[in-house]
């Protein structure tokens, strides 16, 4: 399995806050990858260097072997199209429907005719389990379904890679174990690459192929799953500690355990 996306050496600050030291890690193309940290270890701005959200201080960001950290934001935009995200909060328009906010990268993409557009909302939507509510504002919708709207939205444009900031955070467990089941889902049916940001141990352990451990600014352990836990660095120690496991990770036809 090759490298889709590669982080080395990478540096950053914020004023006087160094949230990289030397962030290196590696994101297999096809996998689920799942960055583990607590709060305030810079987990999601990993996910905002890769497309160009924000710029690293030092180091090299390669998607697909190019390097990308130096990139303007018109360098960015083919790779936007090759890498979509999932934000948090879901970032939805509200003043637009969820058709038309899952319409968005299409539309954006200037290569899609009017029918194609409407075929293919259908169908994301569909496959997110939320058929037929395109003329459903966001603020009609709870946190789950806006999620999963987002979601919808993200695979719309066919991406090669999906970024997950926070999936289930804010989420009662039936939706949690939904989000999960449908990052599984989409990377089966879609054969993306995945990387997923998250403080949430049984949600990682239940969607990862591998899991890396991010402190202090720095990858202390990348690992496949099944290996996480008997890893015996002292971070995943502490975190596992203060979390509970027990989310084991569902089988799809043909998922790689």
């Amino acid at each position: 399995m090759t490298d889709f996306v590669a982080f080395q050496h990478v540096q950053k600050s914020f004023g006087q806050k160094r949230v990289y030291s030397d962030l290196t890690l590696t994101v297999r193309r096809g996998e689920v990858l799942t960055l583990l940290g607590g709060s305030g270890t810079g987990k999601s701005v990993a996910l905002k260097l890769l497309i160009g959200l924000l710029t690293a201080d030092a180091g090299r960001i390669e998607v697909d072997g190019v390097d990308v950290a130096g990139f303007t934001e018109e360098q960015f935009f083919p790779i936007r199209r090759r890498i979509s995200m999932l934000f948090q909060g879901s970032a939805l328009f509200d003043s637009l429907t969820v058709g038309e906010n899952v319409a968005y990268p299409l539309r954006l993409a200037g290569t899609f005719g009017a029918a194609e557009i409407r075929d293919r909302v259908a169908q994301r939507l569909d496959m997110v389990g939320l058929p037929g509510i395109e003329q459903m504002k966001p603020s009609d919708l709870s946190g789950g379904m806006r999620k999963r709207v987002g979601l919808a939205r993200a695979i719309a444009a066919d991406p090669e890679m999906i970024l997950y900031d926070e999936p289930t955070t804010g989420l009662d467990p039936i939706n949690t174990r939904r989000i999960n089941e449908l990052i599984l889902s989409v990377q089966e049916r879609l054969g993306v690459t995945s990387l997923v940001v998250t403080h949430d141990l049984p949600s990682a352990f239940m969607v990862s192929n591998r899991l890396a451990m991010l402190s202090q600014g720095r990858i202390v352990a990348e690992l496949p799953s099944d290996q996480f836990r008997d890893s015996s660095e002292k971070a995943i120690h502490e975190f596992m500690a203060a979390m509970p496991v027990g989310a084991q990770r569902p089988e799809f036809p043909g998922s790689a355990a």
